[in-house]
């Protein structure tokens, strides 16, 4: 995780999030991070498909699963930007949980997005107001 200032968002472990082995899937903590992205870009007046005329896309997906995560785990997603290039950036996500007042990590993730003209179908640069966003957050 680089280090940044981290926004930090809740969101509750559903029922309908657990595998067979009765913790949460890999599959759903991969939609969870996808909610809280959306939260985060969301605190700043962007969607993923409205950044000044861009929209996102993402390119790379890294994640590393610390512990497991049950039914009624409140999970928090600290999301902080890493790398920022002319069309793209990373996005890092720290993932864990509470319980009997211990901090207990569950997963880091990346995330590389790229910034994409939707209509064009192609790679568009990083527009000047979201790069703010994201420096703002460093």
């Amino acid at each position: 995780m680089p280090e940044g200032i981290a926004k930090a968002y809740l969101i509750p472990i559903r029922i309908t999030d657990l595998n067979y082995g009765n913790h949460l899937g890999n599959d759903s903590l991969i939609t969870l991070i996808h909610e809280a992205r959306v939260k985060w870009l969301v605190s700043g007046g962007f969607t993923e498909k409205s950044i000044d005329g861009a929209g996102l896309i993402m390119n790379e997906l890294v994640a590393n699963y610390l512990n497991e995560s049950f039914y009624g785990d409140d999970l928090i997603f600290e999301i902080i930007p890493g790398d920022i290039g002319s069309i793209g950036f990373e996005i890092y996500y720290r993932v864990y949980t509470e319980r009997r007042s211990e901090k207990i990590p569950i997963a880091i993730v990346k995330t590389g997005m790229v910034c994409f003209d939707y209509e064009k179908r192609k790679t568009t640069a990083i527009p000047e107001s979201f790069l703010l966003f994201l420096k703002s957050h460093l």
